[in-house]
């Protein structure tokens, strides 16, 4: 019978140590719920806990989508920000829920430094929000939702407009409904199911039922309906 956790080898691009890091057998990553914004849920192991890999040597974390690539400047920002306050430190093994949190964090801090792209920032800023719903803290739930949509706003302006994107669009109304932003919300959604160069039917049909959702949100909290939503039945 196989362990559902296996080690990986991995280079650090920053300190070119190498280290072993734990990831989850595709066999065991089967979820039994997903959320409206695609967080998921799994009975006994969360796969989400190994995306991030962390050097132990020097404190770089990463997911498998980071650049490979370090301009100068960002390994200088680096070691005055990471590597030369960290203390050898292994996050290699089985993984908490609050190791999982500091192994986001620190993948976010890297991103940043490292200046990777605007949607991978957003990814994991999303991830974070997710693992705080994970223990029912909805103040720092909210507060990394908040980040995230402002992130995934900002794909959108840089190259949404370039690419046929209904997933990212869908996503910016889901967490616009989540923060209870209901007009921006049905904005979103309508543009989705309304917008004829827009074939993705999986998400327009997840446009809908949410675009209903969110006037559900809207009659129980006895706020003015659109005119759009006052014809809806």
């Amino acid at each position: 019978m196989f362990e559902p956790l296996y080690d990986i080898s991995v280079t650090c691009t920053y300190c070119t140590g190498i280290y072993k890091t734990k990831k989850v057998r595709p066999s065991f990553k089967k979820a039994f719920k997903t959320d409206a914004d695609f967080c998921l849920y799994y009975k006994d192991i969360n796969p989400d806990y190994y995306i991030v890999r962390i050097c132990p040597f020097c404190g770089y974390a990463h997911t498998e989508n980071f650049s490979d690539k370090w301009k100068p400047a960002q390994k200088e920002m680096f070691s005055s920000r990471v590597a030369k306050n960290w203390s050898m430190r292994n996050y290699c093994e089985d993984r908490t829920w609050e190791v999982a949190l500091q192994s986001y964090k620190l993948a976010l801090l890297s991103a940043q430094i490292k200046e990777e792209k605007p949607r991978l920032v957003a990814g994991l800023l999303h991830h974070i929000a997710w693992l705080y719903r994970d223990c029912n803290n909805w103040e720092q739930e909210k507060r990394f939702l908040n980040f995230a949509l402002d992130a995934y706003v900002s794909v959108y302006e840089t190259e949404g407009t370039d690419i046929n994107n209904a997933r990212l669009m869908y996503l910016i109304g889901e967490l616009n409904r989540r923060l209870s932003n209901y007009q921006e919300a049905v904005k979103w959604f309508s543009r989705i199911i309304n917008d004829r160069k827009i074939m993705d039917a999986s998400m327009i049909r997840a446009s809908r039922e949410q675009w209903m959702v969110t006037r559900e949100d809207m009659l129980a909290s006895r706020l003015e309906l659109p005119e759009e939503m006052k014809k809806a039945t």
